[in-house]
């Protein structure tokens, strides 16, 4: 209905203004009408409603090229994807046994480049692995494509300065570290399935002699007073 009274609208306006612009019988001569559009367009046009000062000035687009340059104190590169494979152990030269971990470094690849400009922050999205696209969103896989990248497993964000930022593409592998250098290792621990109290919680279970039967691992009385008059769920037996 509103799309019926706003054409009837704009029709009267032309019937009027071609009235306005037509030729009157006692002038001799009389200039061509306008086209309609023309004498419309700063009517119905945003155009007439912004002036110089409103209209945003594009920033230039930030060229990031993987060119060598010193790292300072304050800089923070970013960091890299791992599986783990085990652990074994190594000795010093006094004999002393190390507990070490072995990680797996697959194909790490920078996949996004996050700026102050565009995004806020300087960060870098890492991605390793292989994925096939049947297992994948399709907003994902319209990601890797966009980005000429093949698809990926796991993806994950690292907040860099700016003086670390790699481009699209760069392929990052066990040279980013070097011998000795400490590093913060993070990850998911493997799942136990359905666990007791001692375990999940830490409790300290019933004596292990002295008449208990049957129930040596059992978190025994975790009664409250009036109130709250419950237990907490998560002291119970779970996953």
């Amino acid at each position: 209905m509103s799309a019926l009274s706003s054409r009837r609208l704009i029709s009267r306006l032309h019937q009027h203004l071609l009235s306005l612009l037509s030729p009157s019988s006692s002038s001799a001569a009389a200039p061509a009408p306008f086209p309609f559009p023309l004498l419309t367009r700063r009517f119905f046009s945003s155009d007439a409603l912004l002036d110089g000062s409103q209209i945003l000035q594009q920033q230039p687009t930030r060229i990031i090229q993987a060119t060598p340059s010193i790292m300072t104190p304050n800089s923070k590169r970013t960091g890299l994807i791992a599986v783990k494979c085990g652990m074994t152990a190594l000795w010093d030269k006094w004999g002393a046994r190390l507990p070490i971990t072995i990680l797996w470094v697959d194909d790490n690849i920078v996949s996004q480049v996050k700026t102050v400009e565009k995004e806020g922050i300087f960060s870098l999205q890492i991605g390793c692995g292989n994925k096939k696209a049947k297992h994948l969103s399709k907003p994902e896989v319209g990601h890797f494509r966009a980005q000429g990248l093949p698809l990926m497993r796991k993806l994950k964000e690292f907040p860099v300065t700016e003086d670390a930022l790699l481009p699209v593409g760069t392929s990052i592998g066990v040279r980013h570290f070097v011998p000795g250098q400490y590093v913060d290792v993070t990850g998911i621990s493997r799942g136990k399935g359905f666990q007791g109290g001692m375990k999940r919680w830490g409790f300290k279970g019933m004596p292990a002699s002295h008449g208990t039967s049957l129930a040596h691992r059992s978190i025994g009385s975790t009664g409250q007073r009036d109130a709250p008059g419950k237990v907490p769920r998560r002291c119970l037996a779970s996953n």
